[in-house]
């Protein structure tokens, strides 16, 4: 599912400051390569026990990921559940907790940034 009203999508940010944002939001910067990188949040379902994924796309606009001062834009954010073994799945009804948990989250990482 994609997340469009998250008021981030557009933001722009020095890596190191988007690192250390997400970081403090409870994102980790997952797979990244030289012009793009991911920060996943990952949100477990108690009552089932499934695991969902709350993932922050970005692409570099200036310079490289091997560089701090490197600029990301954010773009598409989405939420999705796992599969086993490492697949997402990105239709399945996502539990009303678990959307507010990662809209809290999505906030705190825009207070962080802008």
């Amino acid at each position: 599912m994609i997340i469009e009203n998250s008021g981030l999508n557009g933001v722009q940010s020095e890596l190191h400051h988007l690192d250390d944002a997400a970081e403090k939001a409870g994102f980790v910067r997952w797979q990244w390569e030289y012009y793009r990188a991911t920060y996943d949040l990952k949100l477990t379902d108690r009552t089932s026990g499934h695991d969902y994924f709350l993932r922050v796309n970005t692409r570099a606009v200036e310079g490289k990921l091997e560089n701090a001062h490197a600029v990301l834009n954010i773009e598409a954010i989405y939420i999705g559940r796992a599969t086993f073994p490492h697949g997402m799945e990105y239709e399945s009804p996502i539990p009303k907790h678990i959307m507010d948990t990662a809209t809290q989250r999505l906030q705190q990482l825009k207070q962080q940034l802008v």
